[in-house]
């Protein structure tokens, strides 16, 4: 059998690591094409000029004239004047491609650069949009294998927590009310210290479980899973909590659900640790084809520094199509606000 290797033609460089192949022979490449642009305007500016010295009544004499320096100068000045015009509107996409360039984050929904009418640029404007498709979509799915990872972690602990360590506790307590019921008179009030200290260990490891695996998510539905996550939210800091829960939310999938869940739950987080809110507002509710989580407080507000637990919020809003918007209103405060597009995520 003959083996056959596919090689370049002549005069091409074949594609590496290091970048794309060259063009085909006769073909100009971006730069050889902005190239001719700025030769081609400078050289429209300068014929004109020629022509216009050549046709009109002026005349230079050698040596110049002080009567004719004024013309020199002004002839000078629109022959300047033109080409930096001509110059400026030909390469104003470029302005226009360095500001998204500055304002770019793979964590938010980036803009793109319209390519139409940009001429010789449209090349270097359609390569960036293509680089920008090309990282949002690598980090979209390395988020999505990452958060699922992480989730499956979380299941597995929280399993191992509830069925190993719950269990052993709940063993424990069992033996332990065994003993007060039999121990002398003189001993029982330890005893029963000892039996609240592991009721309540008891206690802190399926919270601890429910929050790593939140079960009424699955069991209950997304409108009991924010009310049981806001009432031990309200009992662990003590910041009452206004709720205003749309009973009737379009149906959403697993995913969106999810996101989220855990997004409450961060932001609920970040108001206990950092806040230090006197009251906190959280409303789910139906808006416009979305469904829509805020949750407001009014604690110290400001801006804040992005720190892990908020890229995680970002990264999650990516993976379900959904928009996140953290704000510091004028009377104080933040503001996380998450619209989901209804029917958003697998079902």
């Amino acid at each position: 059998m003959n083996d056959r290797t596919d090689r370049p033609a002549a005069g091409e460089r074949p594609a590496t690591a290091e970048g794309p192949p060259d063009p085909p022979p006769g073909r100009r490449t971006p730069a050889q094409s902005l190239f001719w642009r700025l030769f081609a305007i400078n050289g429209l500016v300068f014929t004109v000029g020629t022509l216009v010295l050549a046709l009109s009544p002026a005349t230079v004499s050698s040596p110049v004239l002080l009567t004719e320096i004024p013309v020199l100068t002004v002839g000078l000045a629109l022959i300047l004047t033109a080409n930096a015009l001509l110059l400026r509107r030909s390469l104003a996409p470029l302005d226009a491609l360095a500001a998204i360039m500055q304002r770019v984050d793979l964590l938010r929904p980036s803009d793109r650069l319209a390519v139409s009418g940009n001429g010789d640029l449209t090349h270097v404007i359609g390569a960036f949009n293509a680089m920008l498709d090309r990282l949002e979509n690598e980090r979209s799915a390395a988020s999505a294998h990452a958060l699922a990872a992480q989730e499956g972690e979380r299941q597995r602990i929280a399993r191992e927590l509830h069925d190993e360590i719950g269990q052993s506790l709940t063993v424990v307590l069992l033996g332990l009310k065994r003993v007060v019921d039999r121990a002398p008179e003189e001993l029982r009030e330890e005893l029963h210290a000892v039996q609240e200290t592991v009721r309540a260990s008891l206690d802190e490891v399926r919270q601890v479980a429910r929050r790593l695996r939140p079960g009424v998510l699955e069991d209950l539905g997304l409108t009991s899973a924010m009310n049981a996550l806001v009432a031990d939210f309200s009992a662990m800091s003590g910041v009452p909590v206004t709720r205003r829960l749309d009973p009737r939310l379009p149906p959403l999938g697993e995913d969106a659900e999810l996101v989220l869940y855990r997004i409450a739950q961060e932001g609920l987080t970040n108001i206990a640790r950092h806040a230090a809110a006197s009251r906190v507002e959280f409303s789910l509710r139906r808006e416009r084809g979305a469904v829509v989580l805020s949750i407001a407080d009014d604690g110290r507000g400001g801006p804040i520094r992005e720190g892990a637990g908020i890229r995680g919020m970002r990264e999650r809003a990516l993976l379900i199509g959904a928009r996140l918007a953290i704000d510091h209103p004028a009377g104080g405060g933040t503001e996380v606000r998450l619209a989901v597009p209804a029917g958003g995520g697998r079902e």
